[in-house]
């Protein structure tokens, strides 16, 4: 029970004294089911290349990816969090369970999360808009928790890895960056009532519910877009959106039936999503690779190699380049097929249309046992063997004018022109040195 004292003083006035057992909500890790359903974007055309991201309302539910071990990445990421739960009332902030499990405690308010090895698919339905912070990898890695989705939440990249080739902002910008996704759909001097959201069902935190706390969002006052007016970048001022495809990548039996090991997949032959490159290798095996390769249905060479790189035009400056294959622009519809150290001098990279299916089959005349399979870097932990073959063939990304579905929405940096090549060109030189001469 609450008890009253008197004010020294003041005869009429009492202070209201808030008991031991009673404080603010923190300390709370929630789950994240008990949040409301994602927003669904759209994407509208411009007159430049990119495209325009227009929320239908405020964005709410805000999933934070982190570079893992560095203290100075997770110092920023509490700083954003801070600062977005601060400014704009509704934000809830997501995070993976290793990095709610960490940061918490130090934060007044509360998270959610969910154990991605028990619910491999939770933040489908839920995240409206993911943040990244770190390199490429993480990246990656954030595409990879939507592995099995086909509509990817728009991803904004703060650039505090080794390369940062995709990412698009510096961290000093993050307030900035944020305000422009966020406010993304509002037109001029938008005054877009509360947002009436439905009760969620009762939250399941690590930490016992601390009473007192706010029950609704109701207790905050103004909400949505209604509680930043006068930060409206107008109706046509959308977030430029850089749509970036991704491949669908299966591994299959002799017999035809799909084996690939990504936790959380039930459609059977109907693969993952992957945002660089698929690669297989002879890993360990001290004997060269002998692989048919299929393009379009039709067989292309027997192919003795290191290994096999095929990505996609994102994926291009990873790997592939590395390799020996071509720097191809995102916004190019192809997918690359890159031999690794191959015997014949013969055999080439190879741009092929983004809509042609290929499959790569392991030879009867393979001499190791298996072959190394890796999404995106992460290696699958099940080997290909022989007669067992990997498919690779495009994934869908359009449906009528301004409806657009697959790929990874990449928040750009606005530019005069509205141009993807501006940041692209840029990062060519300044991060891959592009033709420097030597010495420089």
């Amino acid at each position: 029970m609450h008890s009253l004292r008197r004010i020294p003083g003041q005869p009429s006035r009492f202070l209201t004294l808030r008991p031991f057992s009673s404080s603010a909500t923190r300390h709370e890790i929630r789950d994240v089911a008990s949040l409301s359903q994602r927003l669904i974007p759209k994407y509208q055309e411009s007159q430049g290349e990119l495209l325009s991201l227009q929320w239908p309302a405020a964005p709410r539910n805000i999933l934070l990816v982190r570079k893992n071990c560095a203290p100075e990445v997770t110092d920023s990421l509490v700083e954003f969090a801070n600062h977005i739960t601060s400014t704009y009332p509704s934000v809830s902030v997501v995070l993976e369970s290793r990095t709610a499990a960490e940061v918490h405690s130090t934060l007044s308010y509360p998270v959610y999360s969910a154990s991605l090895d028990e619910k491999p698919t939770a933040f489908h339905d839920k995240v409206d808009l993911t943040v990244t912070l770190g390199g490429d990898g993480t990246i990656l890695h954030a595409s990879s928790l939507f592995a099995t989705c086909s509509n990817v939440p728009p991803v904004l990249s703060f650039s505090m890895g080794t390369l940062g080739f995709l990412s698009e902002w510096k961290f000093s910008e993050f307030k900035r960056a944020f305000r422009e996704v966020y406010m993304s759909g509002a037109g001029a001097g938008d005054r877009t009532p509360v947002l009436e959201e439905p009760q969620p069902p009762a939250a399941t935190a690590t930490t016992t519910t601390t009473p007192g706390a706010p029950s609704s969002s109701s207790d905050m006052g103004p909400t949505g877009w209604s509680s930043v007016r006068g930060k409206s970048m107008g109706c046509t001022r959308g977030a430029p959106i850089l749509m970036r495809n991704r491949l669908k990548v299966g591994l299959f039996t002799g017999d035809g039936e799909e084996t690939t090991p990504i936790r959380g997949k039930s459609d059977q032959g109907e693969g993952v999503y992957v945002m660089n490159e698929l690669l297989i290798h002879r890993g360990k095996e001290p004997h060269l690779a002998v692989v048919d390769i299929f393009v379009g249905g039709r067989f292309l060479t027997e192919a003795v190699v290191d290994g096999i790189i095929i990505s996609t035009p994102t994926g291009s400056t990873a790997y592939s380049l590395s390799s020996g294959g071509s720097i191809v622009h995102p916004l190019v519809p192809s997918i690359l097929l890159t031999p690794i150290c191959a015997r014949s001098l013969s055999f080439r990279p190879l741009v092929l249309p983004l809509s042609t299916p290929i499959t790569l089959r392991l030879s009867e005349k393979n001499r190791g046992r298996e072959l190394e399979v890796s999404l995106d870097g992460v290696n699958l932990g099940q080997g290909m063997a022989v007669g067992m073959e990997v498919r690779v063939w495009n994934e869908e990304m359009r449906h009528g004018k301004n409806e657009w579905q697959g790929g990874v929405p990449s928040v750009m940096r606005r530019s005069m022109g509205g141009e993807a090549h501006e940041g692209w060109v840029g990062g060519l030189n300044g991060l891959l040195k592009f033709n420097y001469p030597f010495g420089e």
